[in-house]
């Protein structure tokens, strides 16, 4: 294809997604992690650019226990999950000062104590916390990573329902006006360092990426009763080290030239599904990378994927392929400065990425060409965003560091609060909401 011809198809469709997207997030419909389209552009939204402790918060709420999920958002509530420590005596979760300590430190929570995995329902205008729902209890919680927690899937809104996914605890539903659990279905995997896969909704069934380190396979629910419509096995993986083999990576769903796609990062493999009944469409053998956490992005040619931990890539594969197509239909990859944890972000024919490490990247997706590449301060596991040519990066350390959507490289601002960033941003209208280790905030241009 004519390269310029090319150029104005993406610009067309880049201008349809933003205007479609955009419209979604100013109805304060934050659905699922990233967003209503799921990669974090939220289109022509006036976000806040400057804020701290003392600057543009319009409400601030503690949390209790310890969770990374991010927020969703529909009929002015937000909805997220967390972990809670069960006081030993009490039928009621029960939070201590002690473990407000050891979530503020980041402190892994072990497996010495009994949790009560919750849902946590706030008022949107208010910040009140509205009511507490208990999904599950576990007596003997298995150890996780010291980064990760045991709440750390995003849960997705959809009918009224809030669906959320705890790994190898199980997936839930519940009715998000009466507060009842509508089912509870056990999902039996082992991931070693705790769960991280978000949950997706397509037509009547929610897909759940389940690649422990002893099993790796994917299954649809069905959103009203919890019943497995399909499961599918992953592809063969050849690392035999249980630890190579899980991945945490939440699938990307998408339609192009008519045919939908569930496409789902893992242990060695990218694989596309057709969500309808867990087919396999095509699948591309990435090498050795494992714990796969990034969310894939498309923009309506190629899909980029990040290949997981050991050494993470960035990849750009065009979907219209079927079968094994790693010979045929991978465009172009990078090897540098790729995170293993942050979601990459796409714009206008550019695609950014934060390796862990903080360095952040910008690079043609025609060619995978580095437009830049600079340094921001801190660590980063959260998944950007992306508002009217503004970038938003959230940190381990507290900070946003806030940059142009542009070729060369400008920041625009730098944002610091006091807790810890290991949740992704939601948006609701003009306002961020940002969750912290300890607290949940509604940042705004008009605080009061």
């Amino acid at each position: 294809m004519n390269p310029q011809v090319r150029q104005l198809q993406w610009g067309v469709l880049s201008i349809a997604l933003s205007l479609l997207i955009g419209a979604s997030a100013r109805g304060d419909e934050w659905p699922q992690f990233r967003g209503p389209g799921g990669q974090g552009d939220v289109g022509a939204v006036d976000l806040p650019l400057h804020w701290s402790e003392n600057e543009g918060i319009r409400w601030k709420t503690e949390l209790p226990g310890r969770g990374w999920s991010s927020p969703v958002i529909a009929n002015g509530r937000i909805w997220l999950t967390t972990a809670v420590e069960k006081a030993s005596d009490a039928e009621e979760p029960l939070v201590t000062d002690e473990q407000v300590a050891r979530v503020s430190s980041g402190t892994d929570m072990g497996a010495a104590a009994a949790i009560d995995l919750l849902a946590l329902e706030v008022d949107l205008e208010t910040g009140k916390l509205l009511r507490t729902v208990n999904l599950f209890s576990v007596d003997e919680p298995p150890p996780i990573h010291n980064l990760n927690s045991y709440a750390s899937p995003t849960p997705v809104l959809v009918d009224g329902r809030l669906i959320c996914h705890f790994g190898t605890f199980g997936a839930a539903a519940v009715d998000v006006n009466s507060g009842e659990v509508l089912w509870r279905r056990p999902m039996e995997l082992d991931h070693i360092v705790g769960p991280g896969s978000s949950p997706v909704v397509v037509d009547d069934v929610t897909i759940l990426t389940c690649d422990g380190a002893d099993k790796q396979f994917i299954a649809a629910l069905d959103i009203a009763t919890g019943e497995i419509r399909w499961q599918v096995d992953r592809p063969p993986i050849r690392e035999t080290n249980p630890d190579m083999r899980k991945a945490f990576a939440t699938p990307l769903v998408f339609e192009q030239a008519g045919r939908k796609q569930a496409v789902i990062p893992g242990a060695q493999w990218f694989v596309s599904y057709d969500p309808a009944t867990g087919d396999e469409l095509w699948r591309v053998d990435h090498g050795n990378g494992f714990s796969n956490v990034p969310r894939p992005v498309f923009d309506g040619e190629r899909v980029y994927l990040c290949t997981g931990f050991g050494k993470p890539q960035l990849w750009a594969i065009r979907t219209d392929g079927s079968g094994d197509v790693t010979e045929t239909h991978v465009d172009w990859r990078e090897k540098q400065q790729i995170p293993a944890k942050s979601s990459p972000i796409i714009s206008d024919g550019r695609i950014y990425v934060i390796s862990d490490g903080g360095v952040a990247s910008c690079f043609s997706a025609a060619d995978g060409k580095k437009l830049w590449r600079e340094r921001i301060p801190g660590k980063y596991s959260a998944s950007p965003i992306l508002a009217n040519g503004r970038l938003y990066f959230c940190s381990h350390e507290g900070g946003t560091t806030v940059v142009a959507d542009s070729a060369e490289y400008e920041e625009l601002a730098v944002n610091q609060l006091d807790g810890m960033h290991m949740a992704s941003p939601a948006v609701a209208g003009d306002d961020l909401i940002l969750r912290t280790d300890t607290h949940l905030y509604r940042i705004s241009n008009k605080p009061n």
